[in-house]
């Protein structure tokens, strides 16, 4: 008995870790040594590394692959198909098994479908890739928006994943669907005003 579900096709290897109220879904793989957080899902033909960490709460969709050195905390969203590389210049004739760099997802961050992270990098609390985005710089923002090949920032989200616009003269910006205000308090750097930054969001609604 578990205090998670696994459907019947999932290949769970053990030992792992794995949180109650975790759903796997069909045709999963979890490696040995893995550590999933409590109330994740993973959707249809996910496959997770040995020593890949996934937080509380994260939601990863179909046909994702987690490769060893990815890091995912609470909250992230991984969309469809969305691509995690480990290491920077494969080649099939050099083994590079050790070798992987770490990409960091932190916390309530979202992936867009078929979007791809280029590895050795940290996507910022909140951040959103946009769908088919590839990310090739080293570090995303918090709350940036970034889209396109490559990726650019073009613009900053809320918390609840809405576009941000300035609002008023003295450069804040307001969630429209909380009115919690957002200001940059250094180029290419947003903070919001209304929350404590290391607080967890804990619902929509919040």
């Amino acid at each position: 008995m578990t205090d998670y579900f696994a459907h019947p096709t999932a290949v769970i290897d053990q030992p792992v870790e794995i949180g109650p109220g975790t759903k796997i879904w069909h045709f999963c793989h979890v490696s040995a040594g893995a550590s999933i957080g409590a109330g994740c899902t993973l959707g249809q033909n996910v496959f997770v590394a040995p020593n890949v960490r996934l937080g509380a709460n994260v939601k990863v969709q179909n046909n994702v692959s987690l490769y060893e050195g990815v890091e995912l905390e609470d909250d992230v969203f991984c969309g469809p198909s969305c691509v995690f590389t480990n290491v920077t210049n494969p080649r099939s004739q050099i083994v590079r098994k050790g070798q992987y760099s770490r990409t960091l997802v932190r916390r309530g961050a979202s992936i867009g479908a078929n979007a791809t992270l280029v590895c050795g990098g940290t996507i910022g609390r909140y951040a959103f890739i946009a769908a088919g985005a590839v990310v090739t710089r080293a570090d995303v923002p918090d709350y940036a928006l970034m889209v396109g090949v490559p990726a650019t920032r073009t613009g900053w989200v809320s918390r609840h994943g809405h576009t941000l616009a300035e609002v008023d003269g003295d450069g804040v910006h307001r969630c429209p669907e909380t009115g919690w205000r957002y200001r940059e308090t250094a180029p290419g750097v947003l903070r919001c005003l209304d929350w404590d930054e290391e607080r967890p969001l804990a619902s929509s609604s919040s």
